[in-house]
């Protein structure tokens, strides 16, 4: 369903009700397109303190260049190097001016270090650029995004940078990302860089699943559309738009690993959770059968067929891991106490794994948190509801499923094996839980 307050407010007489009303006033996000495939404009680099990492190169490589005008596309902070309050001051006199100059729909990207245990002073230092990250995305407006990445290697950020100074990040925003040590990568192919590699899609026939089959696809891999055989003309159309194809299966079913297997006998490059389901309640009305179906399906499921994929070598080494948890799950919501345990699941799941995942089989799990994504589920929101779902967040609107597709393909890059462990909020910087 279109958002029809957000094409008012970008009208002449929209913009002055609702600045005279006091209402949000959101900006129509630049998204990735072919004919638009980056921010217009320069990328701003700016250092306080005493950095080491040599991220100029880096930057230069996943922004627009160097800034050349007042307006730019972005603007970066090198802030690893703060280690006390003091160095807070500099983060301050850097960006105070700087903001001014950032364009509607641009970014602003924090660069820390991870938390010293040995020095109180600079964990708290650098703690700080937290809730200096989460506030300035709140506050910015105009389609602007500001998002921290921690990390300790320039060259192991590259993929997060290009991907959050990017129009493919367009509703990322409020997020701390950590990047940790690089891992050793065959160079991909430039604007497909899942050329030769497989993906398979849980609940890929519809919504999220298809954008997220479709994003993949684009960027080179075959994709293997699942869903259940019920949905299995959906299925198939997807597939054969895709070139890819169709497995029809109950992701509930004991077997269903082995049965991933034995359709794919070479192997599996990227796993892809996406299905889920609802059955929204309020607990003191919920019977046992809403509870059961929603956690078998959402986190039962993606257990049982990870552990079997990753204990039989299907999963292969140099893989991805991608779960769907969300913003229920994070910060909960009323009537989804089912739903909320399932996702919250997922990102239990997510931390734990990550670590064993990575050095026993070499495979890197994450995932991507949606907060009020248009889809024809939340089309049938009651209006009131459907309104304070899209602006309660920073930007005021709501998510596209190829906001949640990027996030995911950003996450299942080649070049990403150092971004492990981590839940990405896909959500606009939600006011829940944010």
């Amino acid at each position: 369903m279109a958002d029809r307050y957000l094409s008012f407010t970008g009208t002449a007489p929209g913009r002055f009700l609702t600045r005279r009303l006091g209402l949000p006033q959101p900006a129509a996000l630049t998204r990735w397109s072919p004919e638009r495939p980056a921010l217009d404009g320069g990328l701003r680099h700016l250092t306080v303190g005493r950095s080491t990492l040599g991220l100029a190169p880096v930057l230069a490589r996943a922004g627009n260049g160097p800034a050349g005008s007042d307006r730019v596309a972005a603007v970066a902070l090198d802030a690893t190097g703060v280690r006390d309050v003091e160095g807070l001051a500099e983060v301050h006199a850097a960006l105070h001016p700087a903001v001014r100059s950032v364009a509607a729909s641009g970014r602003v990207v924090v660069l820390g270090a991870p938390l010293d245990p040995a020095d109180h002073h600079q964990a708290a230092a650098q703690q700080a650029l937290e809730g200096f990250t989460r506030s300035l995305g709140k506050e910015i407006g105009r389609g602007r995004t500001v998002n921290l990445v921690r990390l300790t290697d320039a060259a192991a950020a590259e993929s997060t940078l290009r991907f959050l100074l990017s129009p493919k990040s367009a509703y990322v925003s409020g997020q701390v990302i950590e990047v940790g040590a690089p891992q050793e990568t065959t160079p991909p192919d430039g604007d497909r860089p899942l050329t030769g590699r497989t993906a398979l899609v849980t609940g890929a026939a519809r919504g999220i699943g298809e954008a997220v089959a479709e994003t993949l696809a684009r960027d080179g891999a075959r994709v293997v559309v699942l869903d259940v055989p019920q949905a299995e003309q959906d299925a198939r159309r997807v597939a054969d738009r895709l070139g890819g194809t169709a497995l029809l299966l109950d992701m509930t079913a004991a077997d269903a690993g082995a049965r991933i297997a034995e359709a794919l006998p070479d192997g599996l490059d990227l796993l892809i959770h996406n299905a889920g389901i609802t059955r929204d309640r309020r607990l003191v009305n919920m019977p046992s059968e809403r509870w059961i179906s929603v956690l078998e399906v959402n986190l039962a499921s993606v257990l049982r067929t990870t552990d079997a994929l990753l204990k039989d070598g299907t999963l292969k080494r140099g893989g991805r891991i991608v779960a769907t948890a969300s913003i229920a799950g994070i910060a909960g919501n009323a009537g989804q106490t089912n739903y909320g345990a399932s996702k919250a699941g997922v990102v239990g799941m997510v931390r734990s794994l990550a670590p064993r995942a990575l050095a026993e089989h070499g495979v890197t799990v994450n995932a991507v948190a949606p907060g009020f994504i248009e889809t024809k589920m939340t089309a049938a929101v009651p209006l009131f509801i459907r309104e304070a779902g899209r602006r309660m967040n920073s930007l005021a609107q709501g998510g596209l499923p190829a906001d949640v597709a990027e996030t995911t393909a950003w996450l299942a890059h080649p070049a990403s094996g150092a971004v492990n462990g981590q839940v990405v909020r896909v959500c606009g910087q939600s006011l829940l839980g944010a």
